[in-house]
């Protein structure tokens, strides 16, 4: 079975390590990592790799977050990608910092990026791994996306990260009903 697992984010140095980052961040954190030969195709950056029975695409759009679909759908197209099969990785405002958690389907929260996939690959029924990056106490929501972990935050940011790559990994290898089983609102700071 094909998989692809996207990881939505903004591209340039000025985004690096912000919240809204956290999926591409988290990619590195995957135990074969050091493996992946990275492509420019597809407006993004992806790369292939096979675990157990699995061909695993792993993508990282570089269209900006809210043209993410732009990347998702040829690549998805041109390998012939299922939609139950993808994976979309993404910061989460409406989960605290430090929790993870699955979905399939439903609302699209007001998250920019996965209304782009939705409307390219025509349709909201595709996987996600929500990655919880908290709102903001105070200011707008885009400059708390935009910026860097607070100190606090960055003293787990490691084992959160390590965290998200294992949840990916479980999905890849056991499926969807496992992970979220084992992932659902995990919190990375007990």
């Amino acid at each position: 079975m094909d998989i692809l697992i996207v990881g939505v984010g903004n591209p340039g140095r000025e985004y690096e390590g912000t919240r809204h980052n956290v999926a591409w961040e988290c990619f590195s954190y995957l135990s074969f990592y050091s493996k992946l030969n990275w492509k420019s195709k597809f407006k993004g950056e992806y790369a292939q790799v096979s675990v157990g029975d699995h061909k695993v695409y792993i993508l990282k759009p570089m269209t900006f977050m809210n043209l993410s679909g732009e990347s998702v759908a040829p690549l998805m197209k041109f390998f012939k990608i299922a939609k139950e099969n993808i994976l979309v990785c993404h910061d989460e405002v409406d989960l605290p910092y430090g929790t993870l958690t699955f979905k399939n389907g439903g609302g699209l929260a007001g998250h920019n990026g996965l209304k782009s996939i939705s409307s390219h690959i025509g349709g909201q029924d595709f996987k996600r791994l929500r990655i919880g990056v908290g709102r903001p106490v105070h200011g707008s929501m885009s400059s708390h996306v935009l910026s860097e972990f607070n100190n606090e935050e960055k003293i787990t940011l490691d084992l959160f990260l390590k965290g998200c790559s294992e949840a990916i990994e479980m999905f890849i290898e056991k499926g969807f009903q496992k992970a979220a089983g084992e992932f659902s609102k995990k919190s990375y700071l007990e």
